[in-house]
């Protein structure tokens, strides 16, 4: 059993939806922390067409079930109708509700409301560093880290069938796609944009679509929680800077597949790019997770000059390097930031050997880093 960090801090007895990409492990989430709950899984269709056909039941379910654990719902999304319901249930009966699903997309545009602020939001993304005991960089670095493709002993195809089931079928269906073929060469076109910044003609042109459509495509992902933005830091300082944001998928290992890399190792050609999205997505879910929320952003200047992660308000500028071994040349762009923004830290992460300090600069050992991290030592 691996022992995941969210632990739905702060909860007590308000309700909430757990969002989180399908296979995430929110299922199995639900059952470890709350085994004594009334559990109703809307994914299987014999359930999904008993709460369509009587509109009444889950009131009838809870009045003869009253408990103090909370009431189960997963795949919300299916029947976003039921809100209705549990809104006042909640509202005049008190009975608090977990909600999870793989994306609010099909609510916000059904015209549902999200239960007028009287749940908390909380979600679930691949497994992170500090929630796997023999960490495997490597593995993670090649396959990703949703649980059933990182503990597979042939993760290949899985990650296959989850990309033609999931990502080209089922959130096109979900997006009413009327070009299925369009939408799933867009998504082997924004792997390229991956760690990038997006240029919407060029994916455009690749999948015989407009760019406005494209901007669509990529809200899906949003929406879905497939993919995000990372906004540019844009405070004005002596140097002109980049605004445009740039893109990352919620797991390297959907990347890879989508770009057909194979065998990344240290030595491989890309073995940075991959380096670099792993040390974003456990920034961004340490982020979550710790409840601190905090800004990240990256950093370029029209004459590209770079610095790849700005955390807070520039309260910490931080570069990701492959190599074994950090010179002066690798902490050129840290130097040049730090001498407009003056941050508290400017942290190297890399697989050098040893944790120690150039100057001003922080050269830490990536599982250092992430210690550190997720022991609340980076940022506070």
């Amino acid at each position: 059993m691996y022992i995941r960090l969210q632990t739905f801090e702060g909860i007590g007895r308000e309700s909430a939806f757990l969002w989180g990409a399908r296979q995430t492990g929110k299922t199995t989430l639900l059952k470890h922390l709350f085994p004594d709950s009334i559990y109703i899984d809307l994914l299987l269709n014999s359930e999904f067409l008993r709460f369509t056909q009587n509109q009444d039941l889950l009131s009838q379910i809870v009045e003869v079930n009253q408990t103090n654990k909370p009431v189960i719902i997963d795949e919300i999304q299916r029947i976003p109708q039921l809100l209705n319901e549990i809104h006042w249930l909640i509202t005049n009966k008190s009975v608090q509700f977990i909600l999870s699903g793989s994306s609010p997309r099909n609510i916000l545009r059904s015209g549902v409301n999200l239960l007028g602020g009287r749940a908390l939001r909380y979600e679930l993304y691949p497994f992170v560093f500090n929630e796997i005991e023999n960490f495997d960089l490597v593995k993670a670095l090649n396959f990703g880290l949703i649980p059933r493709h990182y503990l597979s002993a042939n993760p290949k195809k899985l990650i296959s069938a989850y990309i033609g089931s999931y990502l080209k079928d089922e959130i096109s269906a979900e997006a009413k796609l009327r070009n299925i073929n369009a939408f799933a060469k867009f998504l082997e076109s924004a792997a390229f944009s991956n760690g990038e910044i997006v240029n919407y003609s060029n994916i455009a042109t690749d999948c015989g679509v407009s760019s406005v459509t494209v901007k669509e495509y990529f809200q899906i992902l949003e929406d879905t929680l497939i993919g995000r933005f990372l906004p540019a830091y844009t405070k004005k300082a002596k140097r002109r800077v980049i605004s445009s944001p740039k893109f990352y998928f919620f797991d390297i290992g959907i990347a890879n597949f989508l770009l057909k890399r194979h065998n990344i190792d240290f030595r491989s050609e890309s073995f940075g790019s991959a380096f670099e999205h792993f040390i974003y997505l456990e920034l961004f879910a340490h982020s979550r997770y710790s409840d601190l929320n905090y800004d990240i952003s990256y950093w370029r200047t029209a004459s590209q000059i770079e610095v790849d992660f700005i955390l807070g308000d520039a309260e910490i500028a931080l570069e990701v390097k492959a190599t074994e071994m950090i010179s002066s040349r690798h902490i050129k762009s840290l130097k040049q930031f730090a001498d407009e923004f003056k941050p508290k830290r400017l942290i190297v992460v890399s697989n050098d050997k040893y944790y120690r300090k150039m100057e001003d600069v922080e050269i830490m050992p990536y599982a250092f880093f992430l210690k550190e991290l997720w022991s609340g030592r980076i940022i506070i």
